[in-house]
């Protein structure tokens, strides 16, 4: 449609003045769009179901978002004026805006990614190999699928017939066999590079929210000190910043998935100190008091390894100065792939939504949050990520699955029922405008319902699902320590 533009130039980062072109907002919509299966991918009954039914296809969609775009900028009259043009950055928070607002959800992720993995292959921290595009791990996904595909559970109505048939134990030993196989290859390479000559001095086991980093870290060092190795645990919640330092928003959350949450200047000096040999003061965190409450002193010893379990383990400025041969970094993601209904739609569940089920139910059991809560708070966690954490994921030597088939059913009964965590859609009714929050709560409440889950007996056993399986990290029973559940 004909929109009125009176925008002349655009800001660009070396703040030098070029001509605005809406043609280039248009071509970065579709490329979104188009890399994650198209706009169908993003439809919502209800939602924006109108846009579909007025424009149809690819193109035409992205027109008539690039327009909206182009309507946003030019309310700002300071735009309007010739040495005061939006810059680069402004109108990529303006798609974003507008992909979030029409409820195109997942082309805004797969926007933000490519924008934030651009943005640091212009800083130098990764390679253009390195570059992970939209942030889906497509050899990771496809070695998934095939795997789901070969064991009848690559969709919902497989899944849930592999449930009801009892055949659920098979399902459990094979695919935590794949799990246990691929620690084997990661402490397998951490230990190739030792025997290379590599003087491997921290190891980070990193990853998005609720991806299963501390089992992981947990098992892979059993392996690795087996070997010999002896490791140095540091906590990075300690360098959390003071409460009073994470202003709240307008439902008193604090954001503090950002990396900006940590004194990273403070971390990336006690780190560099340990490497040199030099004894650090570690602070020591209280949450309930929300700020530092003393330190002791630390020193990483001769043939130690600094082990790290952490969110940002990734982001440049925490290991600024690390030559990253000194450095040996596995990367987790719960990534099963899983196909809705019979698989008939094309559509596949988001993992990201296994992920969020296992923080409500974390929050819920050790931090006292709501499940509510989490839903709300939950575009800050995945702001967080699609920032410093998915785009750098191709820094990783190791890229590790730390979702399986099983997940689903084992989190089922937690949220079904009348004594489900899982809130009434009533609960959302003050906050009409987390729109993101409205839509993963649905997508989350539709896809419990077509499951065949697991009764709270059988989760609560061991017999079909053992003690040191990730997954028990979130439905608890799990036989290794968990520092953040206590």
């Amino acid at each position: 449609m004909p929109v009125q533009n009176r925008i002349v130039k655009v800001q660009k980062r070396n703040r030098a003045l070029v001509r605005f072109d809406a043609e280039r907002i248009y071509r970065a919509i579709l490329r979104a769009a188009q890399s994650i299966g198209g706009f169908r991918e993003d439809y919502l009954p209800g939602t924006n179901d109108r846009i579909f039914d007025a424009y149809g296809t690819d193109e035409r969609i992205a027109e008539f978002l690039a327009d909206t775009v182009v309507i946003c900028l030019n309310s700002d009259p300071h735009h309007l004026i010739s040495n005061f043009p939006p810059t680069i950055e402004t109108i990529q928070d303006e798609v974003l805006h507008a992909l979030r607002s029409y409820g195109f959800q997942n082309t805004a992720d797969a926007y933000a990614c490519y924008r934030w993995g651009r943005h640091w292959l212009r800083e130098g921290a990764i390679t253009r190999e390195q570059f992970v595009g939209n942030g889906f791990l497509r050899s990771e996904m496809e070695r998934s699928l095939t795997w789901n595909r070969a064991h009848g559970c690559d969709t919902v109505a497989g899944l849930n017939e592999i449930v009801r048939s009892g055949r659920t134990r098979e399902l459990v030993e094979a695919s935590l066999a794949e799990y246990e196989k691929s620690l084997d290859d990661a402490a397998a390479k951490l230990i190739a590079r030792l025997n290379a000559g590599d003087a491997v001095r921290m190891m980070w086991v990193t990853g998005p929210s609720s991806s299963g980093k501390t089992t992981t870290t947990v098992k892979l060092t059993e392996r690795l000190e087996k070997e010999g190795l002896r490791f140095l645990m540091l906590n990075l919640d300690d360098y959390f910043w003071p409460l009073v330092e994470h202003p709240t928003d307008w439902i008193n959350d604090r954001n503090y998935e950002t990396p900006e949450a940590l004194d990273i200047q403070l971390l990336n000096g006690h780190l560099r100190g340990l490497l040199e040999g030099r004894t650090v003061e570690k602070p020591f965190y209280s949450f309930k008091e929300g700020r530092r409450i003393g330190s002791r002193p630390i020193r990483l010893e001769r043939g130690q390894i600094l082990l790290l379990d952490c969110l940002h383990g990734l982001y440049p400025p925490i290991t600024e100065g690390i030559d990253a041969s000194a450095q040996f970094r596995v990367y987790i993601e719960a990534q099963n792939m899983l196909y809705e209904g019979d698989g008939s739609s094309g559509r596949l569940t988001r993992f990201t939504d296994l992920r969020l089920m296992r923080r409500m139910l974390r929050d819920a059991r050790h931090r006292n949050h709501t499940p509510l809560r989490t839903i709300l708070h939950w575009h800050y966690v995945r702001a967080g990520e699609l920032f410093s954490i998915i785009p750098l994921s191709g820094l990783a030597d190791h890229v590790l699955n730390g979702g399986f088939p099983f997940d689903l059913p084992a989190l089922h009964p937690f949220f079904s029922g009348p004594e489900g965590l899982l809130p009434p859609p009533e609960a959302f009714e003050p906050y009409g405008g987390f729109l993101d929050a409205l839509i993963r709560y649905e997508r989350v409440k539709t896809l419990l319902e077509s499951l065949h889950g697991l009764t709270r007996e059988e989760v609560a056993g061991y017999d079909l699902i053992p003690g040191d399986a990730v997954i028990r990290e979130f439905i608890g029973g799990s036989t290794i320590r968990i520092p953040h559940n206590e």
